[in-house]
């Protein structure tokens, strides 16, 4: 997925620095905590090679797919695929607000796609709940719906706004493509509050990639949130909004950051801490290092990164294509 604050381009250089300052080696099986999963790139990369990982995102598409990537193991039947690509489209929750055919003013999705959608996530729930697949193939299949189903989006990154007319990606027929299952040791993923989680899970090392600016993903990604969650909320607005006042991230005020950042670090039972943050997050590099200072022996290290895509509007004040991106790093007494 083309997500906003995605590490993938920054694999090796985290690795490189985590295997540097601990010593450790991940084949030895260590704990390693991915508190602000995301799409999971992180959290896989360290279960293939030996950890045990430990998830967590509040946003309930990331929980899926990271409860599909950490929890599930080879083997996996992937015999449905075929049969869900060829269900006949139906006019669901998907179809009836986030396409345009349905009256509903909204230009998420083609109608086709839409029904498509729809589809496949309601015999999903089906297949559940009446006991033809198990818990794990649920989320395989479903981790592979919201995967695949962003690429046909109709719009210019994430899901703040719809563009007026069909671009050429959106124009293509949906097809459900299958999300690799991942060796290694069996994780653990959950959706909660990362500040009263960190309380009750300790490990080895733990990996913080917070967001660092005003942006809620709640509101950049309430789309994937609606087809993860299949709730039927009431939406509002042209972009056609779920109620996120429960999912709206303290880390993204800067009134509230560093309070809620001070008290994840001071209650982690983790002996090296990691976070990602670049020099125009809300915190300053002086107040993360001062607060981590508080904890143990601090610190940091820098990598040159390529500004998400989204950020390089011209009707925004952006300084740089490229932003220093920092790895703060605490070695926890």
């Amino acid at each position: 997925m083309n997500y906003i604050g995605s590490k993938y381009s920054l694999l090796e250089f985290l690795q490189n620095t985590i295997d540097q300052v601990t010593g450790l080696n991940p084949s030895d099986g260590y704990v390693f905590g991915d508190l602000f999963a995301g799409t999971g790139v992180v959290g896989s990369t360290y279960k293939e090679r030996g950890c045990k990982v430990i998830a967590n995102d509040i946003q309930h598409y990331s929980y899926v797919l990271n409860k599909h990537f950490l929890e599930n193991c080879p083997p996996k039947d992937d015999s449905l695929l075929d049969y869900l690509n060829n269900l006949d489209g139906v006019e669901g929750f998907v179809f009836n607000n986030y396409c345009a055919g349905s009256g509903s003013g909204r230009n998420y999705y083609t109608d086709s796609n839409g029904k498509r959608c729809d589809a496949i996530r309601l015999e999903l729930n089906r297949l559940l709940e009446s006991g033809e697949i198990d818990e794990g193939t649920y989320f395989w299949y479903l981790a592979s719906l919201i995967n695949s189903i962003d690429k046909y989006a109709n719009t210019a990154s994430v899901y703040g706004a719809f563009l007026k007319h069909i671009k050429v990606s959106a124009q293509k027929e949906f097809r459900l493509e299958l999300l690799p299952v991942v060796n290694g040791k069996k994780g653990k993923a959950y959706n909660e509050d990362i500040n009263r989680l960190v309380r009750n899970i300790s490990g080895d090392v733990l990996y913080l990639d917070p967001p660092y600016n005003a942006r809620q993903y709640c509101t950049n990604y309430h789309v994937l949130e609606t087809i993860s969650k299949y709730d039927n909320p009431v939406l509002s607005g042209k972009t056609g909004l779920r109620d996120y006042k429960n999912q709206k991230s303290l880390f993204c005020s800067v009134k509230t950051v560093s309070s809620v950042f001070e008290d994840l670090i001071s209650n982690a039972n983790f002996k090296y801490i990691f976070l990602s943050y670049n020099n125009e997050g809300l915190m300053s590099f002086d107040t993360i290092k001062k607060i981590m200072s508080k904890y143990g022996e601090y610190t940091k290290f820098t990598q040159e990164y390529r500004r998400f895509k989204a950020d390089k509007d011209k009707n925004r004040n952006i300084k740089a294509n490229i932003t220093l991106e920092y790895l703060h790093c605490l070695i926890k007494r």
